[in-house]
């Protein structure tokens, strides 16, 4: 990746600005060493102390205006001065942290980072219920104020002003970085509800702006593009020689949409939760005014029609490879795999709020309500397993060809693994990992099942299935530390078969049943949906007890989730996010309510298929509505 990529990065930015009618050049540029008025300190953001700790050099100004139009219009950027990298925890600081006074931080960092300070939590008007004042005077523990520090130092900045979070600040690897040292659109979430939730918005306004411009850019393999709507799976902020000098210097956006990531596999789920971060973001802050600007709903639209753009496949659901979502790397979810699905299903509810209705999206919402009210039959009919389901299954026949067959994917009998007969309870359920033509993946997800619970994607009974479920099967999926990413993990003969002998994939490690601290904060926000907040607390407190003392790892490993992973990054941003955001739903649930999306009945009332006898036609509307009413 050369300096050539930098300036067409550059030049499609300086381009973009002069079809808005903006000039083509930079009104600032500085020296390396012009006068400390380059930069200024984040006042009134929260991380100030970041500011302090930060070295000048390492720091860059610039001016945003908006042009005449309002919100809708694009936004002029101006880029100059030196370049700013993510500012790694150092050792000695990281011993400041875990040596220092009351709450493990040092008194007089504690006075510069103000990290009790809620101090725009008016901007979650009515729904917070809790005041600046009362903010102030909340006790934090000395966990959660040392998880405040940690992620206000991963946070990335750009023409000085704060794009995102790093994905780890892990110091003892500060020479094998790989890509963590990079901004996943995946990863921020966690960062960015904690944020939203404390009232500092900027930042993940600045992430969703400067993210959708990077999707319009060039993205190629060999010679091959993806399609247009395709979001990067992560970005780095880089820094190069302005114009040939030596002495001037302009940042760049470097983003990766898979053609450098290990098995040059696309992110199919970074779209999916950039539409699901720009809802919460209205939801939380009110600005509803970004969701409605013309380049906003252009991205989202892009999306869209990637996702729902036409092809072979019979089935609602989306057809990914492997390696498309957090499960990065082979581990045999190609297909149609769940946490692909419910993430589909959600950024569709959230689409058809916020897309502005003229002609052109009638059609758009159409097709939206179309693909919502067929997925959700398809998911919650063929994916649910439970005791009565599997012994279905089991007395299935196969080679059935009629249209009124019962075993419609020819499953065979003899694919239900052993370990599942004994493991199902009584009372509860879970959806599959994995539907295809003579295959069913019996693993059970937690990404995918918790967001089904969050979106609505399972039905009421389901889904207090689904918690019924964990909390039998506690000891399984949580036990030292939440949360089984999948449960099982693959081993012998299938770990070798299905993942390839992946060394980072082996039993009970990281994507093949690795403990995930992250996951909390979904597990909670699905807790709190269903009137289950001991369930939450319990698992916030097994968390909260051991990953201050395990410096935040980025997952675990073991059965039980009792080591800290062999290859596991520390000081994990994500893992840090997932217990704040987690710890703060808790304290305030009614913010959770707008996080999360409701049975839709109006999808379940009258249907586009023909009303006739035919076999070959059934109303999902019909049999969704018939679940939503047991």
């Amino acid at each position: 990746m050369g300096i050539s990529r930098f300036r067409r990065c550059y030049r499609l930015l300086v381009g973009f600005s002069a079809a808005a009618g903006l000039s083509p050049r930079c009104p600032c540029r500085r020296s390396l060493y012009s006068s400390a008025e380059l930069f200024p300190r984040f006042e009134g953001r929260g991380i100030s102390g970041i500011a302090k700790a930060v070295s000048s050099l390492r720091r860059l100004s610039t001016s945003v205006d908006t042009l005449s139009g309002g919100d809708k219009a694009f936004e002029r950027l101006y880029i100059h001065g030196v370049g700013v990298k993510p500012h790694a925890v150092g050792e000695e600081e990281v011993r400041k942290v875990e040596a220092g006074g009351e709450g493990g931080i040092a008194e007089e960092e504690r006075e510069e980072l103000d990290l009790g300070g809620n101090r725009n939590l008016g901007e979650l008007e009515g729904v917070l219920d809790v005041g600046k004042d009362k903010a102030k005077e909340k006790d934090m523990s000395a966990v959660e104020k040392e998880a405040w520090w940690l992620l206000n130092r991963a946070v990335v900045n750009y023409c000085g002003n704060p794009i995102g979070t790093v994905a780890a600040n892990d110091p003892g690897m500060a020479n094998q970085m790989l890509n963590y040292d990079q901004v996943f659109i995946r990863d921020f979430v966690p960062s960015a509800i904690a944020f939203l939730l404390k009232g500092e918005s900027e930042i993940v306004r600045n992430f969703l702006l400067h993210t959708l411009q990077l999707q319009s850019w060039e993205k190629t393999v060999d010679c091959y593009s993806p399609g247009q709507g395709l979001m990067p799976a992560s970005f780095k902020v880089r820094t190069v020689p302005l114009d040939g000098s030596n002495e001037a210097f302009e940042e760049v956006l470097d983003p990766d949409f898979g053609e450098s990531a290990i098995g040059r596999v696309a992110p199919v789920d970074s779209g999916l939760w950039w539409i699901i971060l720009l809802r919460a973001y209205g939801k939380i802050t009110g600005d509803y005014a970004l969701q409605e600007r013309v380049d906003v709903q252009m991205g989202i639209k892009l999306i869209l029609n990637l996702c729902l753009s036409d092809g072979f496949d019979m089935f609602p659901s989306l057809l990914v490879t492997d390696g498309s979502c957090m499960i990065d790397r082979r581990m045999g979810i190609h297909g149609h795999p769940l946490e692909i699905q419910t993430l589909f299903y959600s950024a569709l509810r959230c689409s058809r709020e916020m897309i502005t209705i003229n002609d052109g999206p009638k059609n758009l919402v159409h097709a939206i309500n179309n693909r919502l009210s067929a997925l959700s039959f398809h998911i919650r009919e063929y994916y649910w397993a439970d005791m009565k389901k599997i012994n279905e299954i089991y007395r299935y026949k196969t080679e059935e060809y009629s249209h009124d067959a019962i075993n419609k994917f020819n499953i065979y009998p003899e694919q239900i693994p052993s370990w599942l007969v004994d493991w199902i309870p009584e009372k509860g359920g879970y959806f599959i990992g994995n539907l295809q033509p003579a295959h069913m993946d019996f693993r059970f997800f937690s990404l995918g099942n918790l967001w089904a619970i969050v979106s609505s994607l399972a039905t009421q009974r389901q889904a207090e299935g689904i918690l019924n479920l964990i909390e039998a099967k506690w000891d399984d999926l949580v036990a030292k530390m939440p949360f089984k990413i999948c449960y099982p993990a693959l081993e012998y003969d299938e770990w070798r078969i299905i993942t390839g002998s992946d060394p980072k994939n082996t039993p009970w490690s990281y994507h093949n049943g690795g403990s995930w601290p992250t996951l909390l904060w979904q597990f909670t926000l699905a807790c709190i949906k269903m009137g289950r907040q001991d369930l939450a607390q319990r698992a916030v407190a097994v968390a909260e007890k051991r990953l201050s003392n395990d410096k935040w790892p980025e997952y675990y490993d073991t059965r039980s989730g009792r080591f800290i992973g062999k290859q596991s990054r520390l000081y994990q941003t994500w893992t840090i996010a997932g217990l704040l955001s987690s710890k703060m739903l808790l304290e305030n649930p009614d913010i959770a309510c707008i996080l999360t999306c409701e049975e839709d009945l109006e999808l379940l009332e009258g249907c586009t298929c023909s009303l006739s006898k035919s076999a070959r036609t059934k109303c999902s509307r019909l049999a969704a509505r018939s679940q939503v009413l047991v």
